[in-house]
């Protein structure tokens, strides 16, 4: 991101909003109180933050400074999210004040801690308790940083770095994509690639409405900002609110996920004629597969201005399908983004052609390249040919539109968020009781999957479900604690021990047009 001196975008949440040379401002401020505080390029500056226009600046100070932004999931729970700041080796960590006071006693002593006030629209939108949501004796304040300083001279290193995103991996421990830092030039071209990924330009109004913790979230936001248009957060998705931002904004571009789609066409038809919704030009979604009815729904509702696209944390976007192209091709990703590269292998490593179904690997032309942090081996592991693979399965078509097929083995995607089972598992069997377990996705209406749990007791003992929900809930963030638990005498595996949960998945998706 550069200064968008010349831009006259507006960053907004609530009643409160600021022009975004006055973002840039204070977050040239804060990045010159993080430089005296020890921050330096290449460094990662942690972000506890709900979606706020604190946010933003953390995320101009860290550019400013040649940093990575680190955003941090805030569901996640104290021991989580201290693995994160001393995996990331992070100086500093910039958290809203509710959210510091559930992990503060997990945070290793080499951190330092910055905090903000939890904002009313925050606090209005999950009914925290204002008691929580001030800064505590002791905890430096980011107004006050912010104010005692003036902004960073030396911007040499602006725009070299971006975001350190952390993935769950099968190992069940989240990997952070870290990028190689990029020359100037690299950087600008890179910026400018990412905004016709998402037709941004100067002027652009846009709702950001997913968390931006997230890979794509996070992309999109920054890529505003970089073309110099105008942003609205909101603190949480609410469908009728978003209906009314884009009547009273007049807002043009969106980001969302299939879980949105739903909740908007579950609004009643006379909510949803009330509000006009004639300045979106182009609506792109991502993150998880849309189900084609859903998908057939929202463009017969909004128009043909949605787009969809194929991409992940590694790889940026792969490919992108207009409404035009999906439905003229119902199911398709389109085809790949001018220089990129997509291609498909079989098992036996041979690249496969046209209708063949195999597994997806992407190139990485135009993207920085990037390796897994303190997980180098496992960079190399998705590696084929100078492409990267994410474990996804499906084929091009004879005119090189993607289609996927099935999805990584084992991964859940729920509301748009990736899931491991494989760190859930690891989990059910620190408890006593449990011999055996196995996690899958099922199919849900809203989330697209949820959560159900297979386990298997030890001999001579019973557990409830009660008591694993409240057992996981201690160790993992709440999205991650399966809806359901189901309780059996053996679970399905070969004679090398290996958990087949194709089994387990048949029943559930049988008849479905993904199989998974």
């Amino acid at each position: 991101m550069t200064s968008p001196e010349h831009f006259h975008g507006h960053a907004s949440m609530g009643e409160r909003s600021v022009p975004l040379q006055s973002l840039w401002s204070r977050g040239a401020r804060l990045a010159e109180a993080l430089r005296v505080r020890g921050v330096r390029e290449g460094d990662a500056l942690a972000m506890l933050m709900r979606n706020d226009l604190c946010f933003l600046e953390a995320m101009v100070a860290a550019n400013l400074l040649g940093a990575y932004a680190v955003p941090v999931n805030w569901h996640q729970k104290a021991d989580e999210v201290a693995f994160i700041l001393a995996d990331a080796a992070a100086p500093v960590l910039l958290a809203h004040a509710d959210l510091l006071a559930g992990v503060a006693h997990a945070i290793p002593a080499s951190v330092r801690v910055i905090a903000a006030a939890t904002p009313l629209e925050i606090r209005e939108a999950y009914g925290i308790d204002p008691a929580c949501c001030e800064v505590p004796a002791g905890t430096e304040n980011l107004d006050d940083v912010i104010a005692a300083h003036g902004e960073l001279a030396d911007r040499s290193v602006a725009g070299t770095r971006g975001s350190i995103i952390y993935t769950s991996g099968t190992t069940g421990r989240p990997k952070g994509v870290r990028r190689a830092a990029l020359e100037p030039d690299e950087a600008r071209r890179f910026a400018a690639l990412s905004q016709q990924w998402f037709d941004l330009r100067p002027g652009v109004r846009t709702v950001m409405a997913g968390p931006m913790y997230h890979s794509a979230p996070n992309t999109y936001t920054r890529s505003v900002l970089q073309s110099g248009g105008s942003i609205a957060l909101m603190p949480r998705f609410d469908a009728e609110g978003l209906l009314a931002l884009i009547e009273r904004e007049r807002i043009t571009h969106l980001h969302l996920v299939p879980t949105m789609f739903v909740r908007l066409l579950r609004l009643p038809e006379p909510v949803r004629a009330r509000y006009d919704l004639s300045s979106l030009e182009f609506v792109i979604h991502g993150a998880a597969p849309c189900a084609r009815e859903v998908k057939q729904a929202m463009i017969e509702w909004w128009g043909p201005v949605i787009h969809e696209y194929y991409g992940a944390t590694e790889t940026g976007m792969a490919s992108r399908s207009s409404s035009q192209e999906w439905l003229a091709r119902p199911g398709t990703l389109g085809k790949a983004w001018p220089g990129r590269e997509l291609r498909v292998y079989g098992e036996d490593g041979r690249r496969l052609g046209p209708g063949q179904i195999g597994e997806i690997y992407v190139g990485l032309q135009g993207v920085p390249n990037f390796t897994y942090l303190n997980a180098a081996d496992q960079r190399a592991q998705i590696d084929r040919d100078g492409l990267v693979t994410n474990g996804d399965i499906g084929y091009l078509d004879e005119d090189g539109y993607l289609f996927l097929v099935d999805r990584k083995k084992d991964m859940v995607i729920s509301g748009g968020v990736n899931i491991y089972p494989a760190e859930i598992e690891c989990a059910l069997a620190e408890h006593e009781d449990v011999a055996d377990s196995a996690v899958i996705g099922v199919p849900d209406a809203e989330y697209g999957e949820k959560l159900v749990a297979f386990v298997l007791p030890s001999p001579g003992c019973t557990v409830g479900e009660d008591e694993l929900r409240a057992f996981l809930k201690r160790k993992l963030a709440n999205f991650k604690v399966p809806k359901r638990f189901v309780f059996v005498d053996e679970l399905p595996r070969d004679d090398s021990g290996k958990l087949m949960k194709r089994k387990l998945r048949e029943p559930y998706w049988a008849g479905r047009a993904t199989a998974i």
